[in-house]
């Protein structure tokens, strides 16, 4: 409930009355001020999104200035287009400076471990607490949502005192809390840096419309299995990653990963069958090389076997199917004669 109360404070601060906010999000008025009070993670998204609107600023006046409604999602976009969360993670800190300077992040690593630092500029007053935990939550929200993968986080610090709801805080960050340290930190393996982005524009999307869950609950990963391996599959590299490649990408042993894909109905096998088709039918339709290359360049030993396989997969030879989906090659032979 120190939390609710913290919204309201920004209410104040600007001199809006809460009492509709409290509603839609069915907190009784005389609850607020209970030491012990506690609230579903539902019923802080739904005050927290009406505030937000309400007030017209998503740092609920954290800051020397508002944040109008719709700059996190400024942050994800600038973000979203990164290779690496390495890199992701930096235009964040980057584009975070840009639109205030009341807090800087930082992000550095040390002895393979990553840790995002917000360093305080100015005095956060009141809303001290309430905006360091939500800023880290905000990032880490993002970082796990855009690998896909819960980032177990080593420890985190906090500038103040141990408060008397530091229950709640493992839920949001890790056990390992230490407290009265020089910044707010979350630390992790740094090897999730260079963990590769799995989401698009249209994701984000979606995700923008319910942000707010990625802040005040625990990442739980919205992707099946089979869904993540076709999207490294598709993904235009010279060769297929092989079943070691894939299962460490996914922070997984070979056989869990078969496990996976078994519950969901897939196999590894037919997933690349697949890829190779689908490599297969766009380099037939897009360019003029020999079949043979073709056959070579989708893992196929010679040319006689990747027919084969072609034919049993679409029900005809792969220079039929080039035939029937590219426009006549003009033969020169043609263009002189009628010219």
């Amino acid at each position: 409930m120190v939390f609710v109360r913290a919204i309201l404070l920004a209410y104040a601060k600007y001199g809006v009355d809460p009492a509709g906010a409290l509603e839609r999000a069915q907190i009784q008025p005389e609850d607020v001020n209970d030491p012990l009070g506690r609230v579903t993670s539902a019923q802080f998204e739904a005050l927290s999104f009406v505030a937000m609107q309400e007030l017209d600023d998503e740092a609920l006046g954290w800051f020397s200035r508002k944040l109008p409604w719709g700059a996190y999602g400024l942050l994800c976009r600038a973000s979203i287009t990164a290779a690496t969360l390495d890199l992701a993670l930096r235009r964040w800190t980057r584009h975070h400076l840009i639109l205030l300077d009341d807090i800087v992040l930082e992000l550095s690593v040390t002895e393979g471990v990553a840790s995002l630092c917000a360093r305080e500029r100015r005095d956060l007053g009141s809303f001290r607490e309430f905006c360091l935990v939500t800023v880290l939550r905000y990032v880490l929200g993002f970082a796990c949502w855009a690998i896909d993968f819960r980032i177990p986080l080593l420890r985190a610090d906090f500038p103040y005192p141990q408060p008397p709801h530091a229950d709640v805080y493992p839920k949001l960050f890790s056990e390992n809390l230490h407290f009265g340290a020089d910044c707010a930190r979350i630390s992790f393996d740094a090897a999730y840096l260079a963990h590769p982005l799995q989401r698009d524009e249209a994701a984000l999307q979606k995700m923008l419309k319910r942000a707010l869950p990625l802040t005040v609950l625990p990442y739980r990963r919205d992707q099946k299995i089979t869904a993540r391996v076709q999207q490294v599959l598709r993904m235009p590299n010279a060769h297929l990653p092989g079943t070691e490649d894939l299962a460490e990408g996914f922070n997984i042993s070979t056989r869990t990963l078969h496990r996976q894909l078994s519950k969901e109905g897939a196999s590894l096998r037919e997933l690349k069958q697949k890829a190779r088709l689908e490599r297969a039918k766009q380099a037939l339709a897009r360019g003029a090389q020999p079949i043979k290359r073709v056959a070579f360049a989708v893992g196929f030993r010679n040319e006689k076997a990747f027919a084969r396989a072609f034919r049993q997969w679409t029900g005809e030879s792969p220079s039929a199917f080039r035939k029937r989906v590219r426009p006549a090659i003009c033969n020169p032979a043609d263009i002189s004669k009628s010219s």
